[in-house]
């Protein structure tokens, strides 16, 4: 075994690794980072070696988490967390052994994804027509929803949309998710036309823009001026909410997330495979898509009460 690193290089050289060798997202490095500074934390102050420190070192800070009020999906992520990187130390040759590799996690609450009905969805969509300042808002703002509501995508990847994939009226977008893994998604008509609409408003904007100021094309499909080069999740999330409110619905009921699972429970109610829907969500795992079964269990209830003969009579008490 080679000699293990300080303590102190063992959170940025796991964090490299992820994100150089496994390819994990941003925002799974960002998660990584912030639960395992709160373990190491712990460990330093307790004076326990990371190189050193046995299964019991980690059961007790588990005990700690559930002791300070975290919910059990919090203390799920951080074991996961901390048995990533004790993996890794295991394989780089930092440990001769794994503390962390039997122990049993808290389980996760079984909840069941908020969604929202057709009528809501709809709703949102008209709102989102008559949504901004000038016309060109107008047209971009029904464009994101159109296209987030039909494909199911997570916010990240809507806003990160270069717009070549957009190019030449696609019937299919391909999209780029966790880890890089790309992935096909149809558009609906309406999506269509609101991205064809929202195509030549932009190219517009833009080379009117470039003529004035002599600026570089954007490469983003719905660009703006901020750092990151196109629309954020953050201002994503605020103009939601204010569509949620035109629409008449409660601005905390409403996220991008509560739309792809509206995305998923419609499909489904309508008669789509399970694994039709784990393809186009981007789930590596059946059972992360599994939790839309619900609304299976509730369409069987309607199809037993509707269509058995013993169903359409009172039988009395």
């Amino acid at each position: 075994m080679s000699d293990a690193p300080p303590d102190l290089r063992w959170l940025p050289a796991f964090l490299e690794a992820q994100a150089a060798e496994a390819g994990a997202a941003r925002n799974t490095i960002e998660s990584y980072a912030r639960d395992l500074k709160d373990f190491c934390a712990f460990a330093l102050a307790k004076s326990l070696s990371l190189a050193t420190l046995q299964r019991g070192d980690i059961e007790t800070y588990l005990i700690r988490c559930e002791a300070d009020g975290l919910a059990k999906s919090t203390r799920a992520r951080r074991l996961s967390a901390i048995r990533q990187m004790f993996r890794f130390a295991y394989e780089e040759g930092w440990r001769s052994d794994d503390p962390a590799i039997r122990i049993a996690g808290p389980g996760r609450a079984q909840r069941l994804p908020k969604t929202l009905s057709l009528e809501e969805v709809e709703a949102l969509l008209e709102a989102a027509r008559d949504q901004g300042r000038s016309l060109r808002d107008q047209i971009r703002n029904r464009a994101l929803m159109e296209l987030l509501y039909a494909t199911g995508m997570r916010v990240s990847e809507l806003v990160g949309l270069p717009v070549a994939a957009a190019r030449g009226d696609p019937r299919m977008l391909l999209i780029s998710g966790k880890g890089g893994k790309e992935r096909m998604v149809p558009l609906s008509p309406p999506a269509r036309e609101a991205l064809a609409d929202w195509l030549r408003a932009r190219d517009t904007a833009e080379e009117e823009a470039r003529v004035k100021r002599r600026i570089t094309p954007s490469r983003f499909l719905f660009p703006s001026n901020g750092k990151e080069g196109h629309l954020t999740r953050q201002g994503f999330h605020r103009l939601l909410k204010d569509i949620a409110v035109n629409a008449g619905i409660s601005p905390a009921k409403v996220t991008p997330h509560v739309l792809r699972h509206a995305f998923a429970t419609h499909l489904l109610q309508g008669g789509a495979d399970l694994r039709a829907i784990q393809m186009l969500l981007g789930h590596a795992d059946l059972s992360t898509t599994e939790i839309y079964t619900h609304v299976l269990d509730e369409r069987l209830k309607d199809l037993v009460l509707e269509h058995h003969p013993l169903a359409k009579h009172d039988r009395g008490a």
